[in-house]
C-alpha cells in the first residue's frame, strides 16, 4: 500500500518506519526537510516531499501533526489530493496552556472533537481516528504484558475503518471500532488519561503502558 504521512515529528516518523517495516511504500510530507535528514538515511526506502506530495502519493494518509495545525496541514496538502482518501487522524486537540496536575488541556469540549471539525471541513476525505491514545514509543509492536493492547478507532466510513484496522493489526494492536465520528469525543480524551502517569512522573524514567479493552 502507498502511505502518505503528513508530519515530521516523532509520531509521524515512528508510524512511517512501522509501515515501511511491513512492506508499504511511504512518503513523508513536511515543511521542515532538515528534520528528516537523519531519518531518511536510516530508512532509505522512504522518501520525503511537501504535504501536497505526500497526499498525492498515498492511497492512505496519516495525519500526524499538532492538533492546532491539523486543518492547516490538510489545506497545504490540497483538497484535490484528499478526495476519497482514507485519512488516519492521529492528532489530539491539545491546547497551548500547561497541564493541571498532570491533566492536559484541550481546545475542544466534550460535545465536540477535533476529528469532527476536520471531517466537516474536508468532507471529501474519509477520516478514521487512530494512534492518538498512546505515546510514539509504543505505537509499533508494543511489547506489553497482557497484549496486544487495544487501539480505539472511529469514523463514518466502514471500508475506511476496515483498512485502518488491518494496518493497526500489522503494527501489533487489536482494533476496537467505537462507531461514528462523534465517538472521537470519547477517544481523543484518552490522550489525557494516557498522559497523566507520564506527566506526573516528571523527569523520572517513562513507563510503558497502553489501554486494553476486556470483553466477557
Amino acid at each position: 500500500m502507498r502511505i502518505g504521512v503528513l508530519g515530521s515529528g516523532d509520531v509521524a516518523k515512528t508510524l512511517a518506519a512501522g509501515f515501511l517495516k511491513h512492506g508499504h511504500e511511504v512518503l513523508i510530507g513536511t515543511r521542515e526537510p532538515v528534520r528528516l535528514r537523519d531519518w531518511l538515511k536510516a530508512n532509505a526506502r522512504s522518501s520525503a516531499g511537501s504535504f501536497a506530495d505526500a497526499a498525492a502519493f498515498g492511497d492512505v494518509l496519516v495525519l500526524a501533526v499538532r492538533g492546532s495545525v491539523a486543518a492547516r496541514a490538510l489545506r497545504l496538502a490540497g483538497t484535490s489530493n484528499l478526495v476519497g482518501k482514507t485519512v488516519i487522524d492521529a492528532c489530539n486537540p491539545i491546547a497551548d496552556q500547561p497541564p493541571v496536575n498532570g491533566v492536559l488541556r484541550f481546545f475542544t469540549s466534550l460535545d465536540d472533537s477535533l476529528m469532527e471539525r476536520l471531517q466537516k471541513e474536508f468532507a471529501i476525505a474519509r477520516f478514521v481516528k487512530a494512534f492518538n491514545s498512546v505515546g510514539h514509543a509504543q505505537m509499533v509492536e508494543p511489547a506489553l504484558a497482557g497484549g496486544p493492547p487495544t487501539m480505539f478507532i472511529c469514523g463514518n466510513d466502514a471500508q475506511a475503518k476496515k483498512t485502518v484496522a488491518t494496518l493497526v493489526a500489522q503494527l501489533g494492536w487489536e482494533a476496537a471500532d467505537m462507531g461514528m465520528v462523534e465517538s472521537a469525543r470519547a477517544i481523543e480524551p484518552l490522550c489525557m488519561l494516557w498522559s497523566i502517569p507520564m506527566l506526573q512522573r516528571g523527569s523520572a524514567p517513562p513507563v510503558a503502558h497502553a489501554f486494553k479493552l476486556l470483553r466477557s
